[in-house]
């Protein structure tokens, strides 16, 4: 595969930083979360900037702001969320129903409507109470069975990620499998792609796997595999394009720690199509 690379690159790349400490990985992640948490919040909501995003993980605030408060509260919550979440992949915590109902009620605070949170009753941190039309299949888990549906996902991918010999190939693909499904179970009322990408990124680096940004002008080909696997359970679409990101994530930072830069040639969009 034309990507095989620059992919292996990337992961070798992530364990020569023998990230043990949480000081460690913030450092290796300066620049990423701020790239990470800009796109991941781009995807559903057009009214982030990068500017914005920048200034509030770099100087807590924001200047000169005259728009909707919500998006400052998402991007303010995915500063929270990244630093309660790197003490936890250093420890190599499992995902637990927890762990998801904490993430998701750090990532929506302060960002349910009125209609949301007095009509429907949904809460921040809390699976959602009614049925919600997700994509153009209408999938998701009935309300009823959510606690069912992650319990048994978390089962299954805990499994897997304890396994000693694991390649990094295989645990992509489980990584890919478990974003897929999570999207598809749909647990909660608001906020599920973005949890969705944390969790998957967890799940990545607490297994020592480098982390990936899904680019906002990227989102129609990540909608696009997600859809493959809601009509066919075909994880294959979106498997290719989490390797598209990687490559796409890591690829300067190849170039400037390998000095490879004639090497690096990424996967091309039109291979996704």
């Amino acid at each position: 595969m034309q990507s095989e690379g620059i992919y292996h690159k990337a992961v070798l790349l992530w364990k020569s930083f023998a990230i043990q400490t949480p000081a460690s990985l913030t450092q290796h992640l300066d620049s990423f979360r701020v790239l990470f948490a800009y796109h991941s919040a781009k995807i559903e909501n057009d009214a982030i900037s990068y500017n914005d995003t920048h200034e509030i993980f770099h100087n807590g605030k924001v200047s000169s702001f005259t728009g909707n408060p919500r998006t400052l509260f998402e991007q303010q919550n995915q500063k929270t969320c990244h630093e309660f979440l790197i003490p936890r992949i250093i420890a190599k915590e499992p995902i637990t129903i927890g762990l998801v109902k904490e993430v998701h009620a750090i990532l929506t605070a302060g960002t349910y409507d009125e209609r949301r949170y007095l009509e429907k009753e949904e809460r921040p941190g809390e699976f959602k109470k009614h049925d919600y039309v997700t994509g153009l299949l209408e999938v998701g888990s009935s309300p009823e069975d959510v606690p069912h549906d992650i319990a048994l996902l978390l089962t299954e991918i805990k499994d897997l990620a304890e396994s000693k010999s694991i390649q990094p190939e295989t645990l992509l693909k489980a990584a890919t499998y478990f974003h897929a499904r999570f999207e598809y179970i749909h647990p909660f009322a608001d906020g599920n792609g973005r949890v969705g990408r944390t969790l998957l990124n967890y799940l990545l680096m607490s297994n020592d796997h480098p982390p990936l940004i899904v680019y906002e002008e990227d989102r129609s080909l990540y909608f696009e595999g997600l859809r493959s696997y809601d009509r066919q359970e075909d994880l294959e679409p979106l498997f290719t394009f989490f390797l598209f990101a990687i490559e796409k994530t890591w690829e300067k930072w190849i170039e400037r720690t390998l000095g490879d830069k004639k090497e690096v040639v990424r996967l091309k969009l039109k291979d996704l199509l």
